[in-house]
C-alpha cells in the first residue's frame, strides 16, 4: 500500500503545524492560547468544543465531535504540551517552525503537534463525509508530566455520557501501529535527618547519605528486574526499568544536611504489578535504614510519595481497533513501545486503544527536534483512509 511515493503534506496541514509550534506550551506554562485557537478554528467549521480545565484554570483539554452519526465515536487523541528547551543548544527558534530539507524543525514538531495538525486539517473533509460513526478529537494538557489532563477529560466524558468505541493516540511511532506500552510511575522520596555542625557528624543523621543508600538500592532493584525478569522481547527494552532523575539537599559543606529529596521514574511492563517493586523499596527503607536513623533521633525518617502515574496499555493484537489501525497504516504486524501515553488511561477506562502517529520518538525531547515531511504525508494518508473507511456507501 506504500509502494507509490506520496505527495508532500498539504499546505493546510503545514500552516496549522506552524501555528501550533508557535504556541509555547511547555508543561509549566498555560496551553490556553493553543486550545482557544483550536476551539475557534473548529467553531469556524461549525463544530462546538468541550473544554475541561485544571484546578487553577490555566490549562484545558479540548474535546470535539465531528459528524452527526449516533453511537460511540472513534477518538483521535493528542497532547498539547511539550517538554522544556532550557539548556538545549537549538540552532533555530524552537517555537518557530523551520521547514527545510524535507523536515519540520521545532519543539513539538515530532511530539506531537504534527499529528494534531493532521487531524485538524482533516476535519473539513471528515465533516463533509457521511460518517457511519462520529470521530472525536481529544487534545489534552500535561501529558508530559504524568498524563494528568486526560484523567479530567475522561471524567467529563463519563459525566456527560459520551461513549468512545476506540482511541487512536498519535504519538510518534513512524506510523507503525503499537498495541501496548509500558506503564509509568514517578515517585518522590523525602529523607529527613538531623542537622549538626560537620565536626559533630556522628551525632547527626546525614539525609544525603541515607538518600544515597536509597538511590543505590533502587538501582539494585532495577538490576534484578533486568536480570530476573519478567521480560517481553517485543519491547526494545524488554524489562521493567527504574532510574533516579532528580536530587537536591544540603545547605553548606560544614552542616550535616537535614533534608534530601530525590525523584525516580519506573517504566513497568504491561501485566506487571508496580506495587511489588515499591513495596520492596519501602521495606528496605523502613527495616534497614529508618531503625539506624532512629538510634540518633525518632524524628528522622524516609517517606515515599507517588507523584504521577500513566497506566500501561495492553490491547490484544487481534482487537478490532488494532486491525483497523493496521489496515489504515498498511502494515500487518503491530509493535510495542516503551514510553507511556494518554492511551493507558483510555485503556483503563475500557476504551480499546492503539498508538500510531508520525515521526520517531528518537527525535523527541532533543534540541533541534524535527519530523520528516514524508511522515506527515503518511499521517494524512492514514486519516484519509480512515475517512473512507467510516463513510457510508
Amino acid at each position: 500500500m506504500n509502494a507509490n511515493p506520496l505527495p508532500p503534506p498539504s499546505t493546510e496541514t503545514l500552516a496549522i503545524v506552524r501555528r501550533l509550534i508557535g504556541f509555547d506550551t511547555v508543561s509549566r506554562n498555560s496551553n490556553l492560547g493553543l486550545i482557544e485557537w483550536v476551539r475557534d478554528y473548529l467553531a469556524g467549521l461549525g463544530v462546538r468544543s468541550r473544554l475541561t480545565y485544571d484546578a487553577a484554570g490555566g490549562k484545558a483539554n479540548l474535546f470535539a465531535t465531528l459528524g452527526e452519526a449516533a453511537g460511540p465515536g472513534l477518538v483521535l487523541c493528542g497532547h498539547t504540551d511539550v517538554v522544556p528547551v532550557d539548556g538545549q543548544p537549538w540552532d533555530t527558534d524552537p517555537f518557530r517552525a523551520d521547514i527545510r530539507e524535507g523536515r519540520i524543525y521545532g519543539r513539538g514538531s515530532c511530539d506531537m503537534k504534527s499529528f494534531i495538525a493532521c487531524a485538524l486539517a482533516a476535519a473539513p473533509k471528515l465533516l463533509a463525509a457521511k460518517l457511519t460513526q462520529p470521530v472525536h478529537l481529544a487534545f489534552t494538557y500535561d501529558e508530559e508530566v504524568g498524563c494528568i489532563g486526560v484523567t479530567t477529560l475522561l471524567a467529563d466524558l463519563t459525566q456527560a455520557g459520551i461513549l468512545c468505541s476506540g482511541c487512536i493516540v498519535g504519538e510518534p511511532t513512524g506510523m507503525q501501529v503499537m498495541t501496548a506500552h509500558k506503564g509509568q510511575r514517578v515517585y518522590r522520596c523525602c529523607v529527613r535527618g538531623v542537622e549538626a555542625h560537620s565536626s559533630l557528624a556522628p551525632f547527626a543523621v546525614n539525609a544525603i547519605e541515607y538518600a544515597a543508600r536509597m538511590v543505590s538500592f533502587i538501582r539494585d532493584v532495577a538490576a534484578d528486574a533486568r536480570e530476573a525478569g519478567p521480560r517481553d522481547a517485543k519491547f526494545s527494552v524488554p524489562h521493567t526499568t527504574m532510574q533516579t532523575a532528580m536530587i537536591s539537599g544540603g545547605t553548606a559543606p560544614n552542616i550535616v544536611p537535614r533534608d534530601c529529596e530525590f525523584r525516580f521514574d519506573m517504566r513497568y511492563l504491561p501485566g506487571t504489578d508496580p506495587a511489588e517493586f515499591i513495596e520492596r523499596i519501602e521495606r528496605y527503607a523502613q527495616t534497614a535504614l529508618v531503625p539506624e536513623m532512629h538510634q540518633v533521633s525518632g524524628d528522622a525518617g524516609i517517606v515515599l510519595e507517588l507523584l504521577a502515574e500513566a497506566p500501561d496499555l495492553n490491547t490484544p493484537d487481534g482487537d478490532r481497533i488494532a486491525c483497523l489501525g493496521m489496515l489504515l497504516a498498511g502494515t500487518s504486524v503491530p509493535g510495542r513501545v516503551g514510553f507511556a501515553t494518554d492511551g493507558g488511561h483510555f485503556h483503563r477506562a475500557g476504551v480499546p486503544t492503539i498508538v500510531v502517529g508520525p515521526g520517531s520518538i528518537d527525535q523527541a525531547h532533543k534540541p533541534n527536534e524535527y519530523i520528516e515531511l514524508a511522515q506527515v504525508a503518511r499521517c494524512e494518508l492514514f486519516l484519509t483512509r480512515l475517512r473512507d473507511k467510516l463513510t457510508a456507501r
